[in-house]
């Protein structure tokens, strides 16, 4: 990229940096420093403010580059992500939303120890929860330094491991300082500022065809090599029966996986009441589904104004097609049209990558305070010791995410997500479920739930071709993996479910009949509820 380019983007981000940092000091100096204030905003916001919330927390950088980057690369195949992640609302709305509102106060192990031993399932389901933000946040940090590559011109792996490092720092300030609600308003003014940058290429890329989409999907064909399999099933998920069952766990998890997410969960209690969460989430399904839905088309617009050969050319993985599409939108290398564009689209990605980070960093490290150390420490404790606790969790996860996400920095964003997703549903889901619904679930039941899903996704990741054994893996070099399939979700889903129902059915301590009555009347009523 020329020094315009670069000039005007790093302008623009400092702008963004300086904004949010400014919302973060205000927020600072006028917050009551309560564990309420800190973790869920003073439940404060409004259904319209919190969906803005919702859907700046959702649509992630794997959302803007890495699905879009998937349909330049795959056609068809790649918009099954922009579907799965869509659809997902649906199980939230119709499962979670209300019910979650009602009978917890910060985090997922509130909703399920209502009715539990405490101490067992809050750690259980505190770990979980950390190990699924970490990994998405790995995702937003791969995601931070293919866009820095690109827009330095890809020069040296300096300028990627600096972008990393200093995400983190700055996702770590924002939660330390501000808590939920400067993290809330960040994530408002970044939904903003992407949808508004989507809708742009979205309505230049139909210019471009003259709103011919046939056109559009015929170009796009035409030049990415595949020819009108591209618009068909099967270029990446096609072919034998591991690439099949790739597809059927990838759906699986992506559908399933929302509702089990912390970060989203934790936005639930931003709220003052259950119907004003209801709401959030109709206000977040409509914005969520317009920039899926716009997604497709720069994805598709991508393969035909730039060519998969050339998006596959800048990032292996497809992370850069959307920099790429605006520099072409806006009249190429070295126009002004094109610098403005790149720019400005190089900034709201990196506004997107902030934002997120700055969420999932206050859902984990809400969890290790609230869930972990709460359930350690020792009787008696200093109330307001858990928020200083919770700041310090902040830096610590943002030092292991910034590890990992130099260590995983040439994978797909999205596919890394399609992971944090099937770990969700595969530890928190179940769980979740059998608390709200089965009146027999007992605590040997939750704690098995967890570990069951939790412990099957992780390691089927770690022995799958995704850390070893093939050319795209973590470790290229070596070859250990022994389970075929990159996304676990198919083997550790049902896993859950069914250590779930095993613990309970095998456990001495019968079902709490008064304690399941009193969480079922508080999740319909919100009678009782925080």
């Amino acid at each position: 990229m020329t020094g315009d380019h670069q000039t005007l983007a790093l302008l623009l981000f400092s702008a963004f940096v300086a904004v949010t940092l400014g919302i973060t000091t205000w927020v600072s100096r006028n917050r009551r420093g309560s564990a309420e204030e800190f973790y869920a905003g003073g439940r404060l916001f409004s259904p319209m403010e919190n969906g803005f919330a919702i859907a700046g927390d959702y649509m992630s950088a794997a959302s803007f580059l890495g699905i879009s980057g998937l349909i330049a690369l795959y056609g068809y195949d790649g918009m099954l992500y922009s579907v799965g992640f869509l659809v997902a609302w649906l199980v939230v709305l119709f499962l979670v939303a209300e019910l979650v509102r009602n009978c917890g106060r910060f985090t997922l192990a509130d909703v399920v120890a209502a009715r539990m031993a405490e101490r067992p399932v809050r750690i259980a389901a505190g770990t979980s929860s950390v190990a699924v933000s970490v990994l998405y946040l790995v995702a937003q940090m791969v995601g931070a330094g293919s866009l820095v590559a690109l827009l330095l011109g890809g020069t040296g792996e300096a300028a990627r491991t600096w972008t990393v490092v200093g995400v983190g720092a700055l996702m770590v300030v924002y939660v330390s300082l501000g808590g939920m609600r400067a993290t809330t308003w960040i994530q408002i003014v970044k939904a903003v500022l992407l949808m508004a940058g989507t809708i742009t290429l979205t309505v230049l890329v139909l210019l471009r065809f003259h709103g011919d989409v046939n056109g559009l999907l015929a170009t796009a064909a035409e030049r990415s090599g595949h020819g009108t399999s591209f618009l068909g099933p099967g270029l990446r998920y096609g072919g034998d029966w591991t690439a099949r069952l790739d597809f059927i766990s990838l759906g699986l998890a992506l559908v399933l996986g929302t509702a089990g997410l912390p970060h989203i969960l934790s936005r639930f209690y931003t709220v003052p009441t259950a119907r004003a969460a209801r709401r959030s989430v109709v206000w977040a399904i409509g914005l969520i589904g317009g920039f899926y839905l716009m997604t497709i088309v720069l994805g598709f617009g991508a393969a035909a104004i730039i060519g998969s050969a050339e998006v596959r050319a800048s990032n292996a993985s497809g992370n850069t097609a959307i920099p790429l599409l605006a520099l072409d939108l806006g009249g190429g290398a070295g126009s002004t049209g094109g610098t403005v564009l790149f720019a400005i689209v190089a900034a709201v990605a990196f506004a997107t990558i902030l934002a997120v980070v700055a969420g999932i960093t206050l859902a984990s490290s809400a969890s290790v305070a609230h869930d972990l150390y709460a359930s350690l420490r020792r009787p008696g404790g200093k109330p307001y010791g858990e928020v200083a606790v919770a700041r310090t969790a902040a830096a610590v996860i943002g030092a292991a995410a910034i590890g990992l996400g130099l260590l995983a920095r040439d994978l797909n964003v999205a596919f890394l997500v399609g992971l944090a997703f099937a770990v969700a549903a595969s530890a928190n889901l179940p769980v979740l479920l059998y608390s709200l619904f089965w009146r027999r679930f007992t605590t040997r039941g939750a704690v098995w739930s967890v570990y069951g899903g939790l412990v099957p996704a992780v390691l089927l990741v770690l022995l799958s071709p995704v850390v070893s054994g093939s050319p795209d893996a973590l470790f290229p070099g070596v070859d250990f993996h022994v389970f075929p399939l990159q996304n676990p979700g198919v083997v550790s889903i049902p896993l859950g479910f069914l250590a779930g129902w095993l613990g309970t059915v095998t456990s001495p301590e019968p079902p709490d009949e008064a304690r399941h009555a009193e969480t079922e009347v508080r999740s319909l009523t919100g009678a009782g509820a925080a």
